[in-house]
């Protein structure tokens, strides 16, 4: 029978540390709207998420999401989008999926390493 600290640390391993370490984001081509139908997409490990903001005279904003390295964090740069060119700046964050268009209302990975350990304890 397999003691139980060891089906919890390989529950750990296999199920929370990859998401501790990916490079998630979601990515969104440029559109008219903020709430975009985003598809995850997996990060270079030099690079961060980002939400980008375009805007030109007299139309509406449009918006876009992904993957940038960090030298190109808060510049602004011309992306064309429907026959007009707009002045798009990224605004980059940190950690998986950061660029979510909701709030992100899941517990810290600490407060859930610190469960399953607490977990884990009751175990031994």
């Amino acid at each position: 029978m397999t003691h139980p600290l060891c089906l919890g640390l390989v529950c750990l391993l296999v199920c929370v540390l990859p998401s501790v370490f990916s490079k998630d984001c979601y990515y969104c081509d440029i559109a008219p709207s903020a709430k975009c139908p985003a598809t995850r997409m997996i990060c270079e490990e030099d690079q961060d998420c980002f939400v980008g903001e375009g805007v030109a005279l007299g139309v509406p904003m449009v918006h876009n999401k992904g993957c940038t390295r960090a030298i190109n964090c808060g510049k602004e740069q011309p992306v064309a989008y429907m026959g007009i060119t707009y002045s798009l700046v990224t605004i980059c964050c940190n950690g998986p999926l950061c660029n979510t268009a909701e709030p992100i209302t899941k517990p810290s990975h600490f407060l859930l390493l610190a469960f399953i350990f607490v977990l884990l304890l009751g175990f031994i």
